[in-house]
């Protein structure tokens, strides 16, 4: 990655990789999958195949929303760029033997991307694990319901982050990117420098 950034004139460790995290939190596990349910049952199942369908680019309203995903493995190949996520909602479908609607739920709710349901100690846990094992540089944290969602997670995994010395307690900068610890990249400045000159 190093290397195609100084190609293209970017510093060594200028780009952050940070996932999508939607998390759905309880006191107990228990308490996260009872909202988890509640949250997926709003969602209608005609919509949840709909959106599946756009995802994997197949139309699969022609199968029972109730039964397993059917076997589109050429997908996988026939994709143009979509390659990983699509293995990766079909693997999703077969390890936890979803349904065509519980699939499209499942990522109609999380927006596509890692849904995480459980206690706050486990996603600092899982959060504290991805960063130190250098899987991302941060989060992109997605709360399937605002404000409360993200109450939850300010309020309850943040200071946990804290106290792990993985979330700062004061911002330096006044900007995204100076929070992120980015420079200007040198390619940009200049050519705003020519478009405007």
């Amino acid at each position: 990655m190093n290397e195609k950034l100084l190609a293209v004139g970017r510093e060594r460790g200028s780009l952050l990789i940070m996932p999508g995290l939607s998390p759905i939190l309880g006191s107990t596990i228990e308490e996260a999958r009872h909202k988890e349910r509640e949250l997926l049952d709003l969602i209608d199942p005609q919509e949840a195949v709909m959106m599946l369908s756009g995802i994997l680019q197949t139309d699969l309203s022609g199968y029972p929303a109730d039964d397993p995903l059917p076997d589109i493995s050429d997908l996988v190949e026939a994709s143009n760029g979509m390659k990983s996520r699509v293995q990766l909602i079909m693997d999703l479908a077969r390890e936890e033997q979803l349904s065509i609607a519980e699939l499209g739920r499942r990522l109609l709710g999380a927006r596509g991307h890692m849904q995480f349901v459980g206690t706050p100690e486990q996603l600092a846990d899982l959060m504290e694990e991805w960063f130190n094992g250098y899987g991302c540089d941060g989060f992109n944290i997605m709360p399937p319901v605002l404000p409360g969602d993200l109450d939850d997670f300010v309020e309850h995994v943040v200071p946990e982050l804290q106290r792990r010395g993985l979330f700062r307690e004061e911002y330096e900068g006044m900007t995204l990117r100076e929070h992120l610890g980015l420079s200007e990249p040198t390619v940009l400045v200049s050519h705003i420098q020519q478009v405007h000159g």
